[in-house]
């Protein structure tokens, strides 16, 4: 019984597989408002885009978006007292930490619990996807290609599907959406050619990448190849997850031969980021070229002589922001 005066907190978890459920979430708050129950009300839903769907109704003034990430490597550290190595392979899933001392057991949890429910359910019952497998193809792409520039043309190619660029840009969205992987876009300070560019493919959490091929962690840091394009996607999602809802976006830059991994734009403040994973003496011709083209840049080298890969990873990104 809800009485005037009284004051309580509500918590609604899972929200989105409610549909519409914005219409009911405003009329029970403007009826409590009225007669003067101060009662607040914590919304939970695991995808931004799917809650998108159920809000019908305007809650203007109403709410306040608060973005819960994957967890950092500073928590998993905290909680679970992982190594640098441990976060880069095993990733920033909390509930599957206990599982990494049997592999086959955590990879078939990722599988299972996270990526099936969410790819071959969720996504499918929350907004119509046309082709339910060239989603999870394009999923599973992504992870295998997580760090690399790929363009539409050729994914469909390597999906050997009749598609076409805008459902597998569409369904890249929805999978950012659902807080999977995301298509980096190019830098060149021009919107129309940036949305027009080869995406850079990019998870949001590495283990997405480790569950879906055979290689154990200790065969992983063996594979100095396999390893640092591993270490970049963990950059990558580090940088992804904490720049989220900011008004920094996080893109790549490459011109012929010449690249950068990451760039991060907010206005004129440009910070261009190179990763590398080994120690020994690097000739960076990317970061020289992207440069002399944008002379406001500032660049920073993550790992080899420059910050050790730990400290970028244990810290948050608002600390090379500054």
């Amino acid at each position: 019984m809800r009485t005037a005066g009284t004051s309580g907190l509500l918590i609604l978890d899972e929200i989105q597989k409610i549909p519409q459920w914005s219409a009911a979430v405003k009329a029970l708050w403007d009826a409590d408002t009225a007669s003067g129950i101060q009662l607040h009300t914590l919304i939970l839903g695991s995808s931004p885009m799917l809650m998108q769907q159920g809000l019908v109704e305007s809650l203007a003034g109403r709410f306040e978006v608060i973005r819960v990430p994957h967890w950092s490597f500073a928590e998993m550290r905290e909680a679970f007292g992982w190594s640098v190595e441990q976060y880069i392979y095993f990733g920033g899933y909390p509930g599957a930490a206990s599982l990494i001392g049997d592999e086959a057991r955590w990879r078939a949890y990722i599988n299972d619990s996270l990526i099936e429910t969410t790819v071959s359910r969720d996504i499918l019952l929350m907004t119509r996807v046309d082709k339910p497998a060239l989603l999870r193809r394009t999923f599973d792409l992504a992870c295998r290609y997580s760090g690399q520039i790929l363009s539409y043309q050729k994914m469909l190619g390597q999906l050997q599907d009749a598609g076409n660029t805008t459902t597998l840009a569409h369904y890249i969205d929805l999978l950012h959406g659902a807080g999977f992987v995301a298509g980096l876009q190019k830098f060149c300070g021009q919107s129309v050619r940036q949305r027009a560019s080869s995406p850079k493919l990019q998870v949001l959490n590495t283990a997405l990448v480790s569950a879906l091929q055979p290689l154990s962690f200790q065969q992983a840091l063996a594979d100095h190849h396999y390893w640092g394009h591993l270490v970049e996607s963990a950059v990558g999602a580090h940088l992804l997850n904490q720049l989220a809802g900011t008004a920094w976006q996080v893109q790549y830059w490459n011109e012929g031969a010449a690249e950068v991994d990451f760039v991060l734009a907010n206005g004129k403040q440009i910070i261009a980021l190179e990763v590398k994973s080994q120690r020994r003496p690097i000739r960076l011709q990317g970061m020289p070229s992207f440069c002399r083209h944008y002379s406001d840049a500032r660049p920073l080298l993550i790992g080899g002589d420059g910050t050790p890969i730990e400290q970028f990873l244990v810290n948050p990104v608002s600390t090379i922001l500054t």
